[in-house]
């Protein structure tokens, strides 16, 4: 990994959209992203049942309406993160600085491990919600396929949030190449116009074409000579 910080080139570089749409964190992050996309767009829309003689609708789950409130909010919230990490996954090979690099891939970590617990408790709830669900409060069964599919996904999206932990933790460890990163990196163009200029040193005198570092008087007739005051020219 020559020239790597944390799983990027030096700063500079033109953005590849074809290699970064194949990189596996990528992948994962829009993997994540349509998982909570499905997982927020199920409950939503059929996650709410009510039975034949009644008008206020409940939620599908045992008519718990924390546990819709959980997936609605936490898929909207999944959703809105991934978003963010895209953006900053896209940004990240113009990071200049190796120190904010580190942060970048550190809350990479901390934030996938969170997502990836969050959908283990989700999970957890939902399909036991779903399992002591009572049949004659939903006897048509409307929204059993949204809230199966909002399970299946929260199981599905603990992995790939873990994978992204994972990989994340990978480039940490990756580090930085000090050959071409410095950990207190300044452009370099603020750095040039905050340098002052050297003195001028004896040690940096000119030397005369002959080589020999002093003037030499030129020798001849047409010398001039100080002590015969001035001469006047006979032409």
């Amino acid at each position: 990994m020559e020239g790597m910080a944390y799983g990027a080139g030096k700063a500079g570089g033109a953005f590849d959209p074809i290699t970064f749409f194949q990189q596996p964190y990528t992948v994962l992050r829009m993997v994540s992203w349509l998982f909570s996309l499905v997982i927020f767009g199920c409950i939503a829309n059929e996650g709410y049942v009510n039975r034949p003689d009644e008008v206020v609708e409940y939620c599908v789950y045992n008519r718990n309406q924390n546990a819709c409130n959980y997936a609605v909010g936490m898929g909207t919230l999944a959703f809105l993160s991934c978003m963010a990490f895209l953006a900053l996954d896209v940004y990240f090979p113009q990071i200049s600085s190796v120190k904010d690099r580190k942060k970048a891939v550190l809350a990479d970590v901390g934030v996938s491990v969170f997502w990836s617990f969050v959908w283990f408790v989700g999970f957890c709830f939902l399909a036991n919600q779903w399992q002591v669900a009572k049949l004659e409060d939903n006897p048509l069964k409307e929204g059993a396929d949204a809230a199966r599919a909002a399970i299946t996904f929260a199981f599905f999206s603990i992995f790939t949030w873990a994978g992204q932990a994972f990989l994340a933790f990978q480039r940490y460890k990756l580090g930085a190449d000090s050959a071409l990163f410095s950990q207190d990196y300044t452009d370099p163009s603020q750095d040039a116009a905050a340098a002052p200029y050297s003195a001028f040193t004896s040690g940096d005198d000119l030397e005369s074409p002959g080589g020999t570092g002093s003037y030499q008087q030129a020798s001849g007739d047409g010398a001039f000579d100080g002590s015969a005051g001035y001469q006047r020219q006979e032409y």
